[in-house]
């Protein structure tokens, strides 16, 4: 029984769901219409879609198109603003510069003509009405004195400062160069003074040296003349001397001409009258008796006492003449005793005497 009513149930459920398919079933069959034309309203919408589309595209293209030449004119009016206000930057720059250069060429005019540059014209004599000269004129000569300005070279800013410096330099050059010829002719006239000084004292010492030079050489030869003469010159100062002898039995020359006891003689007599004219306190002769002959050396020594005694001049004479060394007040020789060593040996000829005298 309960099998039965179940399977009612079942079956209940079972028609039931069977109503429920055919009802579907039925709603199925109807849906490919429902479909297609679901499907027609969907081809029909893409197509106006589509259609909506294209119309879109093209305008964003137009859109696009007008956007970019837009956006290409907004660059440009940007690029040109940008150099208009550049342009205008320089402009304000430049005419700051102008304005700065005018008050610079202001204050030039002002410094230089003492003026304003309203009143250089009537300053000038010009007007301003008057046509300037032609412009290739002025051109060239703008071209001209540009050149002569490179040839100058680059304007030296110390030129003034300088200017003053080489003139105050040349101030005292100048002071200097008057001082100098001050002194000049200060010491022209004392080189003037001492030259004529000079003139007359050689000319005195001269002649007082020619005369006893003439003396002297007389006493040496036993006779004979000579005398000195100034040559070559006018002036005493610049004048060389020429010894003229003339020996006993001679003519009258120069003393290159004569022999060497003559020439020997001949200078010293000029030596001793040197020392006649001015006496010095020794005099050294390094044998000057060695050209002599025996009477020579006689009146040699002779004259050299005498001399001695008139100038208290100290002779020391070096000689080898037995004569000479005989005349002499002391003699100085060296001797080797030993051989390699020499020794001293002094003899006062002038005591000897005295002493044989009082023996």
């Amino acid at each position: 029984m309960d099998r039965i009513s179940q399977a009612e149930v079942r079956m209940s459920d079972l028609n039931i769901r069977q109503n429920a398919e055919i009802n579907e079933l039925e709603r199925l069959k109807n849906r490919p219409d429902e479909a297609q034309s679901q499907m027609k309203r969907l081809s029909e919408t893409k197509s106006a879609a589509e259609k909506a589309r294209k119309n879109a595209a093209d305008k964003l293209a137009v859109a696009e198109t007008e956007l970019a030449e837009v956006e290409k004119q907004s660059r440009d009016v940007d690029k040109k603003l940008g150099l208009e206000r550049e342009e205008r930057v320089r402009s304000e720059a430049v005419v700051e510069q102008v304005a700065l250069y005018q008050s610079e060429l202001a204050e030039r005019i002002k410094e230089k003509l003492q003026c304003l540059p309203e009143e250089i014209l009537d300053k000038a004599g010009l007007d301003i009405n008057d046509t300037g000269p032609e412009i290739d004129e002025t051109e060239a000569r703008i071209e001209r004195l540009a050149r002569e300005r490179e040839r100058i070279g680059p304007v030296n800013l110390r030129a003034e400062i300088e200017v003053e410096e080489i003139e105050q330099k040349i101030s005292e050059m100048e002071t200097e160069r008057d001082d100098l010829n001050g002194a000049i002719e200060r010491l022209r006239r004392a080189i003037s003074a001492l030259n004529k000084e000079g003139r007359s004292r050689l000319l005195q010492a001269f002649d007082d040296v020619n005369n006893h030079f003439q003396k002297l050489f007389t006493r040496l030869f036993g006779g004979g003349s000579a005398h000195l003469k100034l040559i070559e010159a006018e002036d005493p100062l610049d004048a060389g001397i020429e010894i003229m002898a003339s020996p006993p039995g001679k003519k009258l020359q120069t003393m290159s001409l004569l022999s060497g006891g003559e020439q020997a003689l001949t200078a010293l007599a000029l030596i001793f009258s040197a020392f006649l004219t001015n006496p010095a306190p020794i005099c050294v002769l390094d044998e000057v008796d060695a050209p002599l002959d025996d009477s020579n050396v006689d009146r040699f020594c002779s004259t050299l006492r005498e001399l001695s005694n008139i100038t208290n001049t100290r002779f020391l004479i070096i000689t080898h003449h037995r004569l000479t060394m005989a005349r002499m007040d002391r003699l100085f020789g060296v001797t080797m005793a030993e051989q390699g060593v020499s020794q001293l040996v002094s003899v006062n000829l002038e005591g000897a005497e005295k002493l044989r005298e009082t023996a």
